[in-house]
């Protein structure tokens, strides 16, 4: 095997057409639409395929290194290959990957989570962030016997019906500032689906309220993610997260935080950071230690609706993989291993990341700005403060990201293509260095047409 190379520029050799990862595409597309599953990470002329990755590295297939600051939409938060994962897996393979019968695994998994996290009781497991957001909403409306969810203009809550509306909504269709329209953001919705979500204006307290006491007895929750990544990252503003606890309980209505990926920003997650005080919460990505998993978590009350042996309206669910022991063991010891010290030391990198970052966006004089909290962090090339989604849209911005996102991969880091990245426990100084510097040189090449 060639030794890997860790180019400062010129990485992007995978475009060429007699790459190796032209030739793997193009047998692909014979048998994959657009030869990628990973369609949330599409590029043209063709994918980018890799190979392997160790620690905060991943090569693809022409023998490039690069720092992966996407680490699989966020999953992998000790980066490739983590020796306690690879260890905990081993070990559970010669004893089985999956039972129809539950594993002390399970328990062990679930027990970590609630002792960190202030608004669960009880935890159930599932496969992908998607399932636990779909796994809360049908929580929420058989406790409260109500049929329609809000959400916040903006935000991505997977691939479940009700949430596929108004996160990529435009100018032209998006209704008033004060009441969103709800848009369907993906084909194959079914249109009373899309109207029954009643879409939320974010960090504006007195209209979400107005929107909430008019649909107060349909509404069973309000869903929050409360830092959202296809909004850049936009935090709650004071007391936004508390007006709407208030509001919300007044009128029997519950709150889901989809902390899918803002668990990430601390040891007890966003709500340890913002507050909100969920009834429910949905889960995934860190705490499957790169395995598949999703987790739904909450208030014991709530929570009952789960449990077959008690009364009143139940959901009845399960799957053939559900807290497969190989995903609860490895997510066991990548939680394990980020203790409250492990967390602190992310977020230090992540707050000094970001201010140099935005030092580089100043120095260039080019509009972005680095975003984002704890280990995350989203380039935005936009320039003006972020307040809400709308703030974040603007012409332009997304064809300047996708310049930015491929300027950065050659020269050697990759983030998602819309500027999202997250930071690893395996980084540390000279790879904050590698960032900037890569930063700083992709605004020159893009500065420079």
């Amino acid at each position: 095997m060639s030794t890997p190379q860790r180019p400062q520029t010129g990485a992007n050799v995978f475009l060429n057409p007699d790459s190796q990862c032209a030739k793997w595409y193009r047998e692909a597309i014979q048998f994959i639409p657009a030869g990628t599953s990973k369609a949330n990470l599409y590029m043209r002329p063709h994918p980018l395929y890799v190979r392997g990755g160790t620690g905060c590295w991943a090569t693809d297939l022409e023998g490039v290194e690069r720092l992966d600051c996407v680490n699989n939409f966020t999953a992998l938060i000790h980066g490739h290959a983590f020796s306690p994962v690879v260890q905990a897996v081993t070990a559970q393979l010669t004893r089985g990957t999956n039972f129809a019968f539950s594993t002390p695994e399970e328990l062990l998994l679930a027990k970590l989570l609630v002792e960190r996290i202030a608004g669960l009781d009880m935890v159930r497991f599932g496969n992908s962030g998607t399932e636990a957001v779909m796994m809360a909403i049908k929580a929420a409306r058989a406790f409260t016997g109500r049929d329609r969810i809000a959400k916040f203009e903006g935000a991505y809550h997977g691939y479940y019906d009700d949430v596929q509306v108004s996160f990529h909504s435009t100018p032209p269709a998006w209704g008033p500032d004060d009441a969103p329209a709800s848009l369907a953001s993906s084909g194959g919705i079914p249109k009373h689906r899309v109207q029954e979500t009643l879409v939320l204006p974010w960090n504006d307290a007195d209209s979400t309220e107005r929107l909430l006491v008019r649909h107060k007895n349909e509404i069973a929750a309000v869903i929050v993610d409360p830092l959202a990544n296809r909004m850049g990252f936009i935090p709650p503003a004071p007391g936004f997260l508390a007006h709407l606890r208030e509001v919300t309980r007044a009128h029997g209505i519950l709150v889901i935080f989809d902390e899918v990926i803002s668990l990430r920003v601390g040891y007890s997650g966003a709500q340890g950071r913002y507050g909100g005080d969920p009834d429910l919460t949905a889960m995934g990505k860190i705490t499957g230690g790169g395995f598949p998993v999703g987790a739904t978590g909450g208030k014991a009350a709530v929570m009952a609706v789960f449990d077959p042996g008690t009364r009143g309206p139940r959901i009845l669910s399960g799957g053939t993989f559900s807290a497969n022991p190989v995903t609860m063991t490895a997510g066991l010891a990548a939680m394990q291993a980020m203790d409250r010290a492990t967390f602190a030391r992310l977020e230090d990198m992540g707050a000094r990341l970001r201010q140099r970052l935005n030092e580089v966006f100043r120095k260039s004089g080019q509009p972005g700005q680095a975003t984002g909290d704890g280990s995350l962090f989203r380039l935005m090339p936009i320039g003006r403060p972020l307040r809400n989604y709308r703030d974040s849209v603007e012409p332009g911005a997304d064809a300047r990201s996708s310049r930015l996102f491929m300027a950065l991969l050659d020269a050697g880091i990759m983030v998602n293509d819309n500027g999202l990245g997250c930071l690893s426990t395996p980084m540390g100084e000279a790879e904050l260095d590698r960032i900037q510097a890569a930063l700083e040189r992709a605004l020159a090449t893009l500065a420079g047409g």
